[in-house]
């Protein structure tokens, strides 16, 4: 919990530096269009990728397939679009990356990786009944 905290001053505090720096290289209204335009780019994207992965998930299910890596595919979006409605450049430029298929994967990867390590020493458990 401490480092996540740590994550968000840390983020908050180079957004800040980069808007700034931004504003002073291109002006302050340029930095608030393109602020607003990747805002809404980015929204638009992670909801028609969602809306996909949401349809790929219920074909998996309809087939009797569990829909794992949709499921990794939506906590990426999920957390891409979080990162997208977010104001400034760093936080675009992650949101982007975890929403785009072609970069989705490696973190994808990474997750599946992360939850499988969590899922071996129990610190998820998983009932089946």
């Amino acid at each position: 919990m401490r480092w996540l905290l740590l994550a968000f001053l840390i983020i908050s505090a180079a957004e800040i530096g980069v808007l700034v720096w931004a504003g002073s290289l291109i002006g302050p209204w340029w930095v608030v269009v393109i602020i607003l335009l990747t805002g809404f780019i980015g929204v638009s994207l992670a909801k028609r990728e969602g809306l996909e992965t949401w349809k790929r998930a219920q074909y998996s299910m309809q087939y009797g397939q569990v829909p794992a890596k949709e499921l990794l595919d939506g906590i990426c979006i999920l957390i891409g679009g979080v990162f997208l409605f977010s104001p400034g450049f760093i936080t675009d430029i992650a949101g982007f990356i975890l929403v785009l298929p072609q970069t989705r994967r490696y973190f994808k990867l990474m997750l599946g990786r992360l939850i499988k390590k969590l899922i071996d020493s129990k610190t998820i458990i998983i009932n089946r009944r």
